[in-house]
């Protein structure tokens, strides 16, 4: 076991990772984790997209187990095996948790009557972490690492890494991964690997993008996610929330299909992300009577198919959904809420559709059909809003050896995650766990 590990990004796909690896007996100080955003005892909670955990481990902690939801997993290890990735994730959760009785899982089995006319509904198991919960489990499991011996460079950002191709790979130092940040004291701010794992979350996809670009990596084009975070008062959804927690509702056409995306309920708030350069929306809640407010809000996606160039259309159609680098609030009559801290939400205002209606064209209308027949189910009538774009950026995906997620021609080097097109906790931390199973 001597093999220097460098994994880039120390969200939920990089720390489940290294987890396994030193719960093996594998030296931590042959691992480096480096990450742009802050550790958990200086992270802030509006600091959504970087640093440890990730996004969906600081703000969200719902943990879907399923094979089907949150992306890929069982194609590269099949469907036993998946789910035991999956139960390892959601152990390493429960082991860091300050009090893991409070966890629970919803196990909708039946799908309503009042439904089946409008929407389908996906019914499957959701463990429930408890997002109040998620500062102490990351700060928690960060010592665990720390006193494993794991190295960590915060701040710190990737600005290049060369890859070495299989016929000039060596015992040692295969790659360098160049950085800028607080951590300049490695010769020429490189750091060298013989293992790397490619761990970036969602603000990392387009530097995975640049790789697939600069080194030619043949790659399999992903649809397009993009739509609104929806917002309402939760008595309007009871029906449906007491029957299925996490609820995804689905609707299905010809190249587009539509689901309601991240249910959060009671204590319910918006989350701001920001990338490239512009704003988009997701949602997380909190588990604490303190915190609630009694609002229900989920990502309203769509996945179209047959767009060229979807990760660039997709960039474009979100920075011409702005106002002044600020995304958009549209609600018949409501206005935005707040943050959990109390804050208001980066968002403007807007007094009609035609902006999204203008950008988005044709794809405008499935958005608002899907709110129109939600409105005959729920009939919330004009007390709702949503928050203009939610998006999640798929770039196209490298194609991996099944066995080990290793890129085809540079098998040192391992994509898990958002850089292999997952989009959930559960289905990033067991890639993570599959590809430290294979180094070990």
């Amino acid at each position: 076991m001597n093999k220097k590990i460098v994994i880039i990004g120390a969200g939920v796909a990089g720390i489940n990772a290294a987890t396994k690896l030193v719960d093996n007996g594998y030296p931590g100080k042959l691992i480096t984790i480096i990450d742009k955003g802050n550790d958990p005892h200086n992270r802030l909670p509006e600091e959504v997209m970087t640093g440890m955990l990730g996004a969906g481990g600081w703000s969200d902690g719902k943990l879907t187990y399923h094979t089907a939801i949150g992306g890929v997993l069982s194609k590269y290890c099949g469907e036993e095996k998946a789910m035991e990735l999956m139960d390892q994730v959601i152990s390493n959760f429960r082991r860091f948790h300050p009090k893991p009785e409070e966890i629970f899982c919803s196990d909708p089995q039946a799908e309503p009557d009042f439904i089946k006319p409008y929407f389908g509904l996906r019914l499957f198991p959701v463990w429930h972490i408890g997002s109040n919960y998620l500062h102490e489990i990351a700060k928690a499991w960060y010592s665990y690492l720390v006193n494993k011996g794991v190295k960590f460079m915060w701040n710190t950002e990737v600005t290049k890494i060369e890859f070495n191709p299989k016929w000039s790979i060596h015992n040692m130092n295969d790659g360098i991964v160049h950085i800028k940040g607080k951590h300049l004291s490695h010769p020429n701010n490189t750091v060298l690997y013989d293992k790397l794992i490619f761990a970036v979350g969602k603000s990392g996809i387009d530097f995975g993008k640049k790789l697939a670009d600069e080194y030619s990596l043949p790659t399999e084009p992903k649809s397009v996610q993009i739509g609104v975070r929806f917002e309402a008062p939760q008595k309007y959804f009871q029906k449906l929330i007491d029957i299925s927690y996490d609820f995804k509702l689905y609707q299905k056409f010809n190249n587009v299909s539509l689901r309601s995306f991240c249910t959060n309920n009671n204590a319910a708030y918006v989350a701001v992300e920001k990338t490239y350069g512009d704003i988009s929306y997701n949602g997380h809640a909190k588990k604490g009577e303190e915190f609630r407010n009694d609002m229900t809000n989920f990502g309203i996606l769509m996945e179209i198919k047959g767009i060229e160039n979807p990760f660039e259309w997709s960039r474009e159609v979100v920075s011409k959904l702005q106002f002044r680098n600020i995304g958009l609030y549209y609600s018949p009559s409501r206005t935005p809420s707040q943050t959990s801290e109390g804050e208001s939400i980066n968002t403007v205002q807007v007094g009609n559709l035609n902006q999204f209606k203008e950008v988005m064209g044709e794809y405008a209308d499935y958005i608002i059909n899907f709110i129109d027949q939600m409105n005959k189910v729920f009939e919330f009538k004009n007390d709702w809003g949503m928050y203009i774009p939610e998006v999640k950026y798929l770039s196209p995906e490298p194609l991996v050896d099944y066995k080990n997620l290793a890129l085809v021609d540079y098998p040192n080097v391992h994509f898990v995650g958002d850089a292999l097109s997952a989009r959930g906790i559960t289905v990033s931390g067991a890639q993570g766990i599959y590809v430290a199973e294979s180094l070990l």
